[in-house]
């Protein structure tokens, strides 16, 4: 079976790739994690965050963007203190500042999802650039939600981090075109061709 180059380094990435990255993503919780992992990822690789996935869960109460809305310093020093967590308390603070942020969003607008799928219509996008080997860092698409999400208040959530969380959630199918996710992204989905 043919799958995305990035993800042959180990199987918790495989298992990453083939069961949760570029499927269009719906769910409020799921939203907030790759959200959240995007935030501690910025500097360091994606293959980290996966390993570090389950330290993350522990730390942030499952994901749970309610119940980290409402951290307090003592919350930060426990996580600060997990064994294996990426210490960096800014980064920490962020993840924190950006569960309440993501409320206020959710508040808005039903749900952060409804929020996020708004700037595409609803539709996954295809690239068609991608195909010969195009992959920017950002696009137009990106650089948009990223104002916004700025506007919003959310932290280090730039437009490059912005078009690796879209790639993601779904909302941008950047699987390669023979690898066996691609087609299903296809099938399943409304898709806007540009």
């Amino acid at each position: 079976m043919e799958r995305c180059a990035w993800c042959l380094c180990n199987e918790k990435m495989i298992k990453y790739h083939d069961e949760e990255w570029g499927v269009p993503l719906h769910e409020d919780k799921k939203q907030f994690e790759f959200l959240m992992m995007e935030v501690m990822q910025c500097g360091l690789n994606w293959n980290m965050m996966i390993q570090k996935r389950e330290i993350f869960q522990k730390c942030f109460d499952g994901f749970d963007y309610q119940k980290v809305a409402a951290y307090k310093e003592e919350d930060i020093q426990r996580i600060m203190e997990t064994e294996g967590m990426i210490r960096s308390r800014r980064k920490v603070e962020a993840v924190i500042h950006n569960a309440r942020c993501f409320l206020n969003v959710r508040e808005e607008f039903g749900t952060f999802s409804d929020y996020l799928w708004g700037f595409s219509k609803g539709k996954t996008i295809l690239y068609m650039e991608h195909q010969n080997g195009n992959f920017p860092a950002k696009n137009d698409l990106s650089d948009r939600i990223s104002r916004d999400l700025k506007k919003r208040g959310f932290k280090y959530l730039g437009s490059i981090t912005v078009y690796s969380h879209l790639q993601a959630c779904g909302i941008i199918n950047d699987h390669q075109e023979g690898c066996f996710r691609y087609g299903e992204v296809m099938e399943g989905n409304t898709i806007d061709r540009k």
